[in-house]
């Protein structure tokens, strides 16, 4: 459950001369199918060779990222975001899915290809109001200790409905403005967002961590 939210970074995730590699497949990708997305925040499935650059990534930030997130063993396939001027994500929450289901979503990953040059900062909301939480809990066959409680999952897909609870709830936000080539972990059950571009072009990539199946 702490897991679920926590924050974490691991700067430096990829090397320099694996970062440049990245961005030019990237590139490339973008010009051979003409990608771009409709809203800010829709992703597109990174190439092949993007993944395995990633995965080394991972791999070797896996010793970091488990001092605070210990249950991790994998990842899920990463998504690319492109966001310019005028591009927010607005705040929104997964939650881990099913809480018996195996393996678990337990946190996220979001390595940070290039930051805006104003604006474009990426921040996770806290609140105490019950409100966020359902009633749903953890039976004696899931990944959690039973009894343990879930957030609702207030996506960009979840509806009006489900996003106006969110807006109503009073809440704390915590901004950074982590450098280019860091990756922030954050919690699967942490509302989370990205503040407005204002100038330049923020390009993050984003994968799921999970626990052992």
């Amino acid at each position: 459950m702490t897991e679920t939210m926590a924050v974490h970074t691991v700067e430096g995730f990829l090397t320099p001369d694996e970062t440049a590699l990245l961005t030019k497949l990237l590139d490339e990708h973008l010009v051979a199918t003409g990608w771009s997305p409709d809203r800010p925040s829709d992703g597109l499935v990174a190439p092949a060779e993007v993944q395995k650059i990633l995965a080394v990534g991972i791999e070797r930030a896996l010793p970091a990222i488990r001092r605070v997130f210990p249950s991790v063993a994998g990842a899920t396939p990463w998504d690319y975001h492109d966001l310019g001027p005028g591009d927010s994500i607005e705040p929104h929450l997964h939650g881990v899915g099913e809480p018996d289901a195996r393996p678990q979503r337990i946190a996220r990953v979001a390595f940070h290809l290039q930051e805006a040059e104003r604006g474009g900062e990426f921040y996770v909301e806290t609140t105490s109001s019950d409100a966020l939480w359902t009633e749903r809990v953890a039976g004696p066959g899931s990944s959690f200790a039973p009894g343990t409680r879930f957030a609702r999952e207030i996506s960009h897909h979840a509806g009006p409905e489900a996003a106006a609870v969110l807006g109503r709830l009073p809440r704390t936000r915590w901004t950074s403005a982590p450098p280019a080539g860091t990756a922030v972990v954050y919690g699967a059950q942490l509302v989370h967002g990205v503040t407005v571009v204002r100038e330049g072009r923020l390009r993050k990539l984003i994968t799921n961590l999970l626990s052992e199946g």
